[in-house]
């Protein structure tokens, strides 16, 4: 007789003194009901066995059990004689997802996010994933400024017991920030304190910076500003009471209001060095920025703070800590503190681990590596190694952690991790320029061949001024210690003739090899030696020294060509420099023995100020000099030119210096260029360093002498821009001072990048 296993565990379950179920033993074991679901994987969750006796306890067991997969809705258990039915209803499977109505976001990328939360194809639906996937979708576009989104979703049933899952989003308007208030401050206005935001009301580049839209992350950055500069002005006790963030009633416009209390302003009546003081206080006293006498200010006393927490460190106290610890006097306004210092254990490193690097080779990270392993913990150079992989270009991030190593409280490791970003391009593509209109250009590079940190390159360009092939090779570590070695097979033209800026062409096929020898961490020496054949083009209306110079060297001359330099490179930044120094001089010396006898020299110097955090000004100085030798003269087409938007702005491009009797400049042995440049963010763009205006003031000349009185001047304002197209300088120069010869070009720039 078919007794239901389930009514009588319902009914022991509220009367627990029914004994009408009596235990039997289990013959076989029958599954009903499953569609999908494979009947061995049944078994294999099912606590009971053939031949086992079931009682209700183990019956209520199995029933837990396969509700617990998550595969079914509805579980019963009931006996037919000796056989165990199971009959189960299984929960849908998902067959597939559709989006609709998704402007701001890929389908890709939303299917992403439904993955993260356990909705995705194959599996088995479940109304709560559902549910979950509808509100980390909504999450998506709040973050994005998007608070009026609608995210309906539907759920449609398919044959096998399977179902489509369907979701309609309604995106809504971006809401902006319609206002921002701070309340309680007394000393500084409400436009200054809200210009160290990144957000903001609409502005004129909100479309670009979408600094408009609100975003919780930003506001608490904005918040810590907020404290920062308050704590640097001398606000020792301002604190940030609350926060209130208030939408529109449709959801399209953000209010903000912050309510602070200042406190008073403290002065610092003097600072004390106090516990185990290793390194001799005299020379722990020259991390200490905070000075007697002055206001208050929290970013020099964690810079003291962290200065002397390093210099610990290079003598191997990884975990050093030094304190600081305030002794206010609120009725005279007044702070002094007292530094403890806490050395810790010195410590040595036990191993480098690098990770991250499935195509760079181990060998090209660890030989940046300044620190050793097995060598007294130096955080100098455990800095100096990250910045040494950094500048790479091999990674887009590099992490480093030096974890103690368990058990050992004298060691620690140094665990680099790094992620590899693509060093290996194919690039077809145009520039812009006033001076070369078009620019066609391809190139095919590899910095990082095989792994092996070498670098292998073939570019091509084509422009109305220049047209350059070029095949390179640079091993940066031919030698253990540093030495890089790299080869040159090129061919230029030069035709300025297009620009009426010369009555001359020239063809340039050449081959070098140059080495670079490091002498320490920012200096470097370069030499190098080269084979060029110049191939030389003049015309009717060349000046006669031109045509006197063919005739006496040919049409096509050979030069072996000798090139030694130095740089120093202290710059904090490559693309976009805010402080430190950069120097180059370059030495060029045609040998003797050959068709031309010639040298060259030009030095390059760039300093680099931060006069706030969003402003930058930089001073800019060349010199070139040029002339033969052996009483051999310098060949023209190795004179200086100037003049354009990378020279002097507001002339034409290579206009400056001495002209022929036809008024076609012939450019000049010795060369002046300087400028000087402030760099301030383009209005809406907040601290974005990839869009800035500029003013400059421009000087230049190009003469057969260093005659100052020769120097032309211009003055004017530059945009510089780093589109996704390419970096554009845009600049419109007004000469200030000039001659009448003078070519003039006051709106100049370039786009795209030239090799």
């Amino acid at each position: 007789m078919k007794r239901s296993l389930l009514a009588i565990l319902v009914a022991l379950a509220y009367a627990p003194s029914a004994q009408s179920f009596e235990p039997f033993q289990v013959k076989d074991i029958r599954v009903e009901g499953i569609q999908r679901t494979d009947a061995g994987t049944v078994f294999s969750y099912l606590p009971i066995r053939v031949g086992e006796t079931l009682t209700p306890e183990k019956a209520t067991v199995a029933v837990k059990t396969l509700y617990a997969t998550g595969f079914f809705k509805d579980v019963q258990l009931d006996a037919d004689g000796n056989v165990l039915v199971i009959s189960l209803l299984e929960r849908p499977a998902i067959a597939g997802i559709d989006v609709s109505g998704s402007k701001e976001f890929e389908k890709k990328k939303l299917l992403e996010i439904f993955r993260a939360g356990g909705l995705t194809e194959g599996r088995i639906f479940d109304q709560s994933m559902l549910e979950r996937a509808k509100q980390d979708l909504k999450n998506q576009y709040i973050a994005r400024g998007k608070y009026a989104v609608d995210v309906q979703a539907s759920v449609s049933p398919l044959e096998r017991n399977r179902v489509s899952v369907s979701f309609t989003i309604r995106e809504g308007q971006v809401a902006k920030i319609r206002s921002i208030n701070i309340v309680g401050n007394k000393a500084f206005r409400d436009k200054d304190l809200l210009e160290l935001f990144a957000i903001g009301t609409p502005g004129l580049m909100s479309w670009y910076t979408r600094n408009d839209q609100y975003s919780k992350q930003k506001l608490s950055a904005d918040l810590e500003t907020l404290r920062s500069f308050y704590l640097n002005q001398g606000f020792l006790e301002f604190t940030i009471d609350s926060t209130q963030v208030a939408l529109s009633p449709d959801k399209r416009e953000v209010f903000i209001t912050v309510n602070v209390t200042e406190g008073e302003r403290y002065t610092v009546t003097g600072v004390k060095l106090a516990g185990d003081l290793l390194v001799p206080e005299e020379e722990l006293r020259k991390f200490v920025k905070l000075r007697t006498g002055e206001l208050f200010n929290r970013e020099r006393l964690t810079e003291s703070t962290k200065l002397m927490n390093e210099r610990l460190g290079d003598d191997g106290y990884a975990f050093a800590q030094v304190n600081a610890v305030p002794e206010i006097d609120r009725q005279k306004r007044e702070v002094a503190f007292t530094l403890y210092v806490d050395p810790g254990r010195r410590v040595y490193v036990r191993r480098i681990n690098i990770a991250g690097n499935t195509t760079t080779r181990d060998e090209v990270v660890r030989r940046e590596f300044r620190q050793m392993e097995g060598g007294w913990y130096s955080q100098e150079k455990i800095n100096r190694s990250k910045v040494r992989v950094d500048r790479l270009a091999f990674f887009s991030e590099v992490n480093i952690e030096t974890p103690p190593v368990p058990g050992t409280p004298d060691q620690v490791d140094v665990n680099m991790t790094v992620k590899e970003r693509p060093t290996g391009s194919i690039t077809l593509g145009a520039g812009l320029s006033s001076a070369e209109r078009v620019i066609l250009s391809a190139s095919i590079a590899q910095q990082n061949a095989f792994g092996t940190g070498n670098a292998l390159s073939l570019n091509v360009q084509s422009g109305r001024i220049n047209r350059v092939v070029s095949l390179s090779y640079t091993n940066p570590y031919w030698t253990d210690d540093g030495v890089s070695r790299g080869f040159d097979i090129y061919s230029r033209r030069f035709n300025p003739t297009v620009l009426r800026a010369a009555t001359f062409a020239t063809n340039t096929d050449g081959a070098g090899i140059r080495f670079g020898v490091p002498i320490s961490e920012l200096d470097t020496i370069n030499f190098g030696l080269a084979v060029e054949s110049n191939e030389i083009q003049i015309f009717d209306q060349s000046p006669q020294r031109f045509k006197d110079f063919v005739n006496q060297f040919g049409a096509t001359n050979i030069g072996v060509i000798a090139n030694i330099g130095f740089s120093r490179d202290g710059r904090d930044n490559v693309m976009t420099p805010t402080t430190g120094v950069f120097q180059r001089i370059l030495g060029e010396v045609a040998l003797p023995g050959v068709d031309i006898e010639y040298y060259r020299v030009t030095y390059l110097a760039q300093r680099f100020f931060s006069l706030t955090p969003s402003t930058t000004l930089q001073a800019g100085l060349t010199l070139g000099l040029a002339d033969g030798y052996g009483g051999n003269p310098l060949p023209f087409y190795k004179n200086f030119f100037a003049g354009g938007v990378n020279s002097v702005r507001g002339f034409a491009q290579l206009a400056l210096g001495p002209r022929d009797e036809f008024g076609f400049p012939v450019g000049g042995s010795r060369q002046i260029l300087g400028t000087l440049e402030y760099y301030f963010p383009f209005p809406g763009a907040g601290k974005d360093r990839s869009l800035r205006l500029s003013t400059f003031i421009d000087t230049g000349m190009v003469d057969n002498s260093f005659d100052v009185a020769a120097l032309r001047y211009s003055g004017g304002l530059a945009l510089n821009w780093f589109s996704p197209v390419g970096p554009l300088k845009l600049s419109f120069g007004v000469p200030i001072k000039k001659e009448p010869t003078d070519r003039l070009q006051r709106i100049q720039f370039t786009l795209g990048t030239l090799f």
